[in-house]
Formats: structure tokens, C-alpha cells, sequence
């Protein structure tokens, strides 16, 4: 029998949001709305799609092994050089490679808790080391990160907006935080959900830094809608991104991936009407949940983050949701176990979501406080 190494048998691995099919067949209800994995309601922009639709011929094609033309794209439409650019299978692929280039088994990684599951799945599939500072209110402690780096200490990793709480940190937190991180320490800069949360005039643009340990991530999955192709990006100065090369699976993004990515950078309409429903059906969410009187974090993502009183509560509440064809995100894997992300939808979907949550809470308060629900009854 071959033996598995320790760190691969312990790996827990990413669990994604439940698949609409799956909850099809188990509950065969009349309508399904996913709002558990943050993505765009309106799919696809319509370039892209269109781009796809041209690209079927040529898959027997290998892709160019150095996505020449949306590497291009992308540092034209921000503003950097090409040799500062690498695609890859979204942010996941990219953190891995992160992590495989510039650490060595055992190497420490310092992040927070409560923060993107993807992080501790790369540095524990790699063995190396994590060092989690709590939250605080929900939000990055930086000064309590800085207090957890050592000589062992390679690599750090920052989202802003944070997933799955939605909160930032601002542009003179951030800077303050980099002024005191050492210089050879990697800082990763997660931004997957930079497009939401640019309205806020404390967030700071990752890219608008030049650091030489500093690397920013972006994705299409979110607002450009191409989560099920999977393509994202990292910048950085080049001397880093060369090294990233050298450990990059070579025809990733897939062929279509590259296309769709290519034509929704094009759709500056596209993505203004996914920003606007966004802010538009936050804001009716934060609203209807202040009424309802379900706790939440405040959020500058495309998701809030709900807070039931106990774990089995948030099992609970994930469950009774699910029965009535709302798909949310228990959080648990996260590090919050007792919250429950849900994202924005269209504004029916949102509707729908809100009447779903207003019945699901008040009933299992009512159950919680020893009266019988409706249901019940």
C-alpha cells in the first residue's frame, strides 16, 4: 500500500457552495436560487459569450503557454507592464503557485482567521506553516498580524475586501501595515472583489503601489461572471512574476477562458450594470435584515455575512433555507461558525432571498425561545 504523506492525509479540501443540480434532485422543489458562492447573477457578459461561441472551432488548439494576448489586455487596461502580468486558473491556481515559488516546506505563512479558505488549503497542500491572527470585528487585525511575523515568516496574505466577512482595510492602514513589513517578506493582495468595493473612498487600489514584495490578485469569477471557466491574474513587479513562470502549469487559462476574459475587458457596460444592481440589492439586504433582526457585518463586497447566535443555529438556518430552494453559504470552513454568507442576485432573486431568510429566522427564533413555529404546528 503506498503511504500518504501525513500533511496530505490530514488536508481538508475545499468544500464550494451546494450545486444547484445536486438541490434539484434532492428536494425537487419548483424554483432554486443560489446566492452561496458570490457570483454574477446576470452570468457571462454577452461579449464574452459571443467570444466563446467564436472559439469553439479552434479547441483542438493549444493555448499560447504565455496568454500573450490577454496578458496584454490586462496590463493595458490597468496600466502596467506586461512582464508584470500572469494569468492562471483563477486566484486559486495562482495562490498555489505563490506559495510553491517563493516558500519552502515548513516556511510560515501569516494571515488571519475568518478569512478565504483557498490560503489555508495552499499552504497546508504544500506543507508549509500557517499563523492565523484573530479578527477583530470581523475584520483584519493588521497590527496583530504584524505581531505574529518571525524569522520563519515568508509570505503574507491580505483580502480586501475580506471573504467571507466584506469588510476592508483602508488605504492608510495599508500602508502603514507595508511601511513595517519587512522587505523580504512576500504580501499577497487578494482583491476578487476590488470592482465592489472601489466606491468606498477609504479602499485602496492595490494596483496603485509599487512595492517590490507586493503582489495583487484580481479574478473574472465575480464581476466579470466567468466563474465556471476560471481565469484570474496577479501583478506584481517582474522580478516576481519571472519566478511564478517557472512553476505555472503551461496552457492554463484554458483556451475559452482566455477569449471570454479578453472580450469582457471590452464590456465597461456589462460591468457598470453588475456594480449598480450590486450596490442596489446591498443595500435592500443590509435593510431588510436590519428590520428582520438578523446581526450582520457590514459589507463592501457583494455578500453579507449574517451571525446567528450558535453554530447549530447557522446549521440550522443553512438547512431550513435549503428546503425552501435558497441556496446560502454556511461559513463554518471559514472559521465563522456561526455565520452565513449570502450574496446579492438579480432584484428577484434578492426578493426572493429576503422573504426566504425573514420566514427561516423568525421561525427558528421562535423554535430557539421554546414557542412552536407555524411549521410546527
Amino acid at each position: 500500500m503506498i503511504e500518504i504523506p501525513r500533511y496530505i492525509a490530514t488536508l481538508q479540501p475545499y468544500v464550494a457552495g451546494k450545486p444547484i443540480d445536486e438541490l434539484a434532485r434532492e428536494k425537487k422543489l419548483p424554483r432554486i436560487v443560489k446566492l452561496a458562492s458570490n457570483e454574477n447573477p446576470y452570468g457571462p457578459s454577452p461579449r464574452a459569450v459571443e467570444a466563446m461561441r467564436h472559439a469553439i472551432t479552434e479547441l483542438h488548439r493549444y493555448v499560447d503557454p504565455g496568454s500573450f494576448t490577454l496578458v496584454h489586455k490586462i496590463a493595458d487596461t490597468f496600466g502596467v507592464k506586461p512582464s508584470q502580468v500572469i494569468t492562471g486558473s483563477g486566484v486559486d491556481a495562482l495562490l498555489s503557485y505563490t506559495v510553491k515559488t517563493f516558500t519552502e516546506h515548513n516556511d510560515q505563512v501569516v494571515t488571519s482567521e475568518g478569512t478565504f479558505i483557498g490560503i489555508y488549503v495552499n499552504v497546508n497542500k504544500h506543507h508549509r506553516s500557517l499563523n492565523l491572527a484573530p479578527l477583530k470585528n470581523y475584520a483584519y487585525d493588521l497590527d496583530a498580524m504584524l505581531s505574529r511575523v518571525n524569522p520563519g515568516t515568508k509570505l503574507i496574505y491580505l483580502a480586501n475586501p475580506n471573504n467571507p466577512t466584506g469588510t476592508i482595510f483602508s488605504a492608510e492602514q495599508f500602508e502603514r501595515f507595508m511601511a513595517k513589513v519587512p522587505k523580504n517578506i512576500l504580501v499577497i493582495l487578494d482583491e476578487a472583489y476590488f470592482s465592489y468595493a472601489k466606491s468606498n473612498p477609504a479602499y485602496p487600489n492595490g494596483l496603485t503601489y509599487n512595492y517590490e514584495n507586493l503582489i495583487v490578485m484580481r479574478t473574472f469569477s465575480k464581476d466579470y461572471g466567468l466563474a465556471g471557466i476560471r481565469v484570474g491574474f496577479a501583478i506584481g513587479p517582474e522580478y516576481l512574476i519571472r519566478e511564478m513562470y517557472k512553476v505555472k502549469l503551461p496552457f492554463e487559462p484554458n483556451f475559452m477562458a482566455q477569449k471570454a476574459a479578453i472580450a469582457s475587458l471590452d464590456d465597461a457596460e456589462f460591468l457598470q450594470k453588475t456594480i449598480e444592481t450590486n450596490a442596489r440589492n446591498l443595500k435592500r439586504m443590509v435593510k431588510a435584515f436590519t428590520e428582520i433582526g438578523i446581526p450582520q457585518v457590514r459589507s463592501d463586497a457583494n455578500f453579507i455575512l449574517l451571525l446567528l447566535p450558535h453554530e447549530q443555529l447557522a446549521l440550522d438556518f443553512n438547512s431550513a433555507c435549503l428546503d425552501r430552494g435558497l441556496i446560502v453559504r454556511h461559513v463554518r470552513s471559514f472559521g465563522i461558525p456561526n455565520g452565513i454568507r449570502v450574496n446579492t442576485g438579480t432584484d428577484d432573486e434578492t426578493t426572493f432571498a429576503i422573504d426566504v431568510i425573514g420566514e427561516v429566522y423568525h421561525s427558528l427564533m421562535k423554535t430557539a425561545a421554546g414557542v412552536a413555529s407555524p411549521m410546527e404546528r
